[in-house]
């Protein structure tokens, strides 16, 4: 008894110190409520947190090739009570997955899912509820979770159904744990996931701005205002704080446009989701963003309508004092339509496809109109810089064509995320890197003066310089795209992540099912008896077969032929699936007792694997790389998603600096 006693307290201990670490971002309230008469309505309520997806109970394709569906399960019998049809869940619809290639469904913040049950013998009946769920991130999958609750009819309230801990299980749960070394040198607690800041995205449009500065509807406006507001008022000082109010409104304005966003977001937290990925929205992009190229072009001209624009001139005019200049701004905004609407278009599609959805898109709006805005009020500020602006001229047309040729490039993008979705084949991968080959030729060719465009002056006899450094670098990048187009190692185009379909979306139908024919051994036991035979370190991949950024760490990383040559020649690769559904033996069964109290049955391989992961190593999200020898030594920091490849590449070569050492000193 004493001895049990000392085991449980020990193993209590350590989990109590896993508890701030291990992550579980979903939790479960489970409650009966009585329709009619013996029909009742037992309730699952999913609180998700911020940035985490709960999935549907739909099987994604076949099995593993997928999210892991929700699953329920009842202790029903034909003497207690009975279910009615099968369990509903929120009706939201499909979302593409690019990595899986499927429609999928997932739920955020809050699901609710019902079971109608019809109740045969109420006396004393206690319902339980077995769930089965995993949850995703942008950047991760934590290992599916079983959570199990008892209902009591009469109250309708539940409790967690806590199994029996025998000292059996607990000795199987001392039996996860391994010894690490050097685990105070190579700290292993969970990492904060990194993800799009505002701050990156309020940038993103804070060079969207300047760019549309250099545009003929807005850089001839700068001159003109400031003079405007300097010489018409009554004295320097008023003129400058006119101009400066006029900088405001501008900043002011484009924020006010991301305001509905907000209202479309709090009214359905997967809205701006379902708009990025909806078909016909994106070919009405995809039409929207030709037919503003092609205006840049100069082929013909997009505005808002002249009433619009006279009606705000005319309030600006007689209204007069601040609202006058808030007007002005105003009118400001709609004249210059035609050439900050594609570059607003393009912020506006960019931010609906991120998580962070309307709060991104006002810091992005807001960075835009702080970079139109700035001018007005700095050369108000100091006049005499005005002297040093380059006048107006051909140079404007040839940011709008140069303009041109990148809307038309981010045209097609909105078109492959349809043709994702709808599985058309009509943009694969090359294909789509061909268009923007030539996007890319036509701008150069532009540049360097071989193609003219209606509104462009007379020839020159040579190109002017800043024509021919931007085109030398649009040349440059057309040659960084062509290896795009081969079944090679090269065609993995790193800078464009995310931009193309996926390596996997291929005219030449790549196979995706293995990671890369890279042997992996996929129990410990055995990886770590050919480390020892054959002298050399383990890499352990905690992954799962419904891992998306595991996917993409070894499509676009493990695929790099330094990456493939060392993992697959110096190292022993250990993957452990923390999602494998297969039964253990009934030996190897047996309840883990959480942090929390609570009880996990280890009844999968998954199981086995994820409670190693976190129990070892203070962390249950993946990929989750881990390098050691086979005496568990640490060679290094254990590391997660590492989409940089050189990155990734050096925390290999210093694992094995690391184990060469530790050889050596033996």
């Amino acid at each position: 008894m004493k001895k049990f006693l000392l085991l449980f307290i020990s193993v209590f201990c350590l989990f109590n110190t896993l508890n701030a670490q291990v992550l579980d971002p979903v939790s479960w309230e489970v409650t009966i409520q009585q329709e009619k008469g013996d029909l009742y309505n037992v309730i699952m309520t999913a609180t998700i947190e911020e940035g985490w997806h709960l999935y549907s109970q739909k099987q994604f394709g076949e099995e593993f090739e997928g999210p892991i569906p929700t699953e329920f399960a009842y202790n029903n019998t034909p003497e207690t009570f009975t279910l009615v049809g099968e369990t509903q869940e929120p009706d939201v619809a499909p979302i593409h997955d690019p990595v899986f290639d499927l429609d999928v469904i997932f739920f955020g913040n809050k699901a609710t899912f019902i079971q109608p049950i019809k109740v045969i013998n109420s006396e004393g009946l206690k319902v339980n509820v077995e769930i089965y769920y995993s949850v995703c991130d942008d950047e991760k999958c934590l290992p599916p979770d079983t959570k199990t609750f008892e209902v009591d009819l009469a109250s309708g309230k539940s409790k967690k159904d806590l199994a029996e801990v025998t000292a059996d299980d607990l000795e199987k749960t001392a039996a996860l744990t391994i010894d690490i070394g050097n685990k105070d040198q190579y700290r292993t607690e969970q990492e904060e996931g990194s993800e799009k800041g505002f701050l990156t995205i309020f940038l993103l449009g804070f060079v969207g701005g300047l760019i549309a500065l250099l545009t003929p509807c807005v850089f001839p406006m700068i001159p003109l205002t400031v003079s405007f507001f300097t010489k018409g008022a009554k004295n320097k000082k008023k003129g400058m704080v006119n101009a400066i109010l006029y900088g405001l409104f501008i900043f002011a304005i484009y924020l006010l446009l991301s305001l509905p966003f907000h209202l479309l977001d709090s009214l359905d937290p997967e809205i701006l989701n379902n708009i990025s990925t909806n078909t016909t929205l994106n070919i009405i992009f995809f039409v929207i963003f030709m037919v503003f190229a092609f205006s840049f072009f100069g082929f013909y001209e997009i505005t808002l309508p002249n009433s619009w624009s006279s009606k705000m001139d005319s309030k600006a005019s007689s209204i007069g004092g601040i609202i006058g200049i808030f007007f002005m701004a105003l009118t400001l905004a709609i004249v210059s339509f035609s050439c900050t609407g594609p570059i607003l278009g393009s912020l506006l599609g960019g931010s609906l496809t991120s998580d962070g959805g309307a709060m991104q898109l006002t810091f992005g709006m807001g960075g835009f109109g702080l970079a139109l805005a700035l001018p007005f009020a700095l050369f108000a500020l100091f006049p005499n810089w005005l002297n040093s602006l380059p006048k107006s001229g051909g140079w404007l047309n040839t940011v709008k064509v140069v303009l041109g040729f990148i809307e038309l490039g981010l045209a097609f993008k909105f078109l492959s995320n349809a043709d994702l979705v709808e599985h058309w084949g009509l943009l694969k991968r090359e294909i789509f890197i061909a268009i923007w080959i030539l996007c890319a030729l036509g701008m150069a060719l532009y540049l360097f003066g071989f193609i003219r465009f209606p509104h462009d002056g007379p020839k020159k006899k040579r190109p002017a310089i800043g024509n021919i450094l931007v085109g030398v670098v649009t040349f440059a990048f057309m040659l960084y795209l062509i290896p795009g187009l081969t079944n090679s190692s090269y065609a993995n185009l790193k800078l464009l992540s995310g931009f193309p379909p996926p390596l996997f979306y291929s005219v030449y139908d790549k196979d995706t099912e293995a990671p890369l024919g890279l042997e992996a051994y996929k129990d410990l036991d055995e990886g770590l008896a050919v480390a020892k035979a054959s002298g050399k370190p383990i890499m352990i991949d905690f992954t799962g077969w419904a891992c998306v950024n595991c996917r993409k760490m070894e499509e676009q990383v493990w695929s790099r032929q330094d990456i493939f040559e060392t993992i697959n020649e110096d190292y022993v690769l250990i993957s452990l699936y923390v999602d494998d559904r297969k039964e253990l033996p009934d030996d190897q069964k047996f309840n883990f007792l959480k942090p929390s109290g609570g009880v996990k049955k280890i009844k999968t391989i998954g199981d086995k694997w994820a409670t190693f992961q976190t129990v070892n190593f203070r962390n249950n999200s993946q990929p989750y790389y881990i390098l050691m020898d086979s005496n568990f030594n640490l060679l290094n920091k254990p590391v997660g998603y590492t989409p940089n490849a050189d990155e990734y590449l050096y925390w290999l070569e210093e694992g094995l600096k690391n184990f060469s050492g530790e050889t050596e000193s033996k």
